[in-house]
This record gives C-alpha cells, sequence and structure tokens, in this order.
C-alpha cells in the first residue's frame, strides 16, 4: 500500500474496545530512522514483515504520505537488528464502528498505560462514528507518534489523569 495516509488519532478513555474487537494481532516495530519528517519503520505483526516509509506530516498532522510493503519475515527480522535502540511493543485491537475500522493500540513495556485509536479516513473532513471508549483527540501531537515514543517512552512524560485502561 502506497499514498497519502489520512488518519486521526484518540487517547482512549476506557477498555469497551476489547469487547468490541474482532480481531488482535501483537506487533513490535524498530526505526531505521526516526527522524522529524521522515520514518522508515520495520514491524513485525504476528508472523508477516512490514517495510514502511513516512513522510512528513502535514501542519495539522492528519496527513502524509505513507510507503508499506510487506517483505519476509526473515528480512524483517534482520533488519530490526539495524534499527535505532528501543523497540515499539504493542497489541493492536480492530474494532469496527459505523463503515470506519479503528485500530487501537495497548502499549507495553516504557509504554505500558497508554492506549491510542486511530482511524483512516479518505479524507481530511469525512465524517465518522466515534466508539464509546474514544477519549480526547491527539491528532498531531507529536508525542503519541510510535517514533517519538520510542526516544520519549511514556513513563516518562505522562501526563496526570491519563489512566491506564487495562
Amino acid at each position: 500500500m502506497s499514498g497519502l495516509e489520512i488518519e486521526r488519532k484518540f487517547l482512549v478513555c476506557n477498555d469497551g474496545y476489547r469487547r468490541e474487537a474482532f480481531s488482535s494481532s501483537r506487533i513490535k516495530q524498530g526505526y531505521i530512522c526516526s527522524e522529524r519528517g521522515r520514518t522508515v519503520r520495520v514491524r513485525i505483526r504476528d508472523d508477516k514483515g512490514y517495510l514502511t516509509i513516512k513522510g512528513a506530516s502535514d501542519e495539522k498532522g492528519l496527513s502524509r504520505y505513507e510507503f508499506e510493503k510487506e517483505i519476509l519475515l526473515d528480512e524483517a527480522e534482520q533488519l530490526l537488528k539495524l534499527c535505532e535502540p528501543g523497540m515499539i511493543d504493542k497489541t493492536r485491537f480492530l474494532v469496527k464502528s459505523g463503515s470506519h475500522t479503528f485500530e487501537v493500540d495497548e502499549f507495553y513495556g516504557e509504554n505500558e498505560g497508554l492506549v491510542i485509536a486511530e482511524v483512516e479516513l479518505q479524507s481530511e473532513d469525512e465524517p465518522f462514528e466515534k466508539p464509546g471508549f474514544i477519549g480526547r483527540e491527539v491528532t498531531g501531537d507529536r508525542r503519541y507518534y510510535n517514533s517519538h515514543l520510542l526516544k520519549h517512552p511514556f513513563s516518562t512524560w505522562r501526563e496526570s489523569g491519563e489512566s491506564t485502561n487495562r
């Protein structure tokens, strides 16, 4: 998949996503490059590997160019060894809401306690139904980008009032 990625990102305020999920998978990912404006990510999702390149976000943080290619699991495992220090480890739950699917990421390790939901859209002003577990919108807040969480884990800057949802 390649092209423009348009998504909105939200904190999750309760664990309702667990009951509503129709699928879940474990994800481990590292970054070959996590510079602001461009990232090169290696991901293992269950038993598949992926290489993803993302460009800079627009000024609102809603859209950016994304190139993703499935690669062999062995290739992904080898590329992870070349990544910057650290690893993002999370479980992704897929939850249907209206005509959209929300991806809810429950983080582990130094990002334990952080749960974020994202929805991909066809246009920046496309309407969507928010499930009951959706909390405050954090679209464009770079602290919640996975590449930022790698270098500045949630445990080091967590805001008061943000609670674990598990």
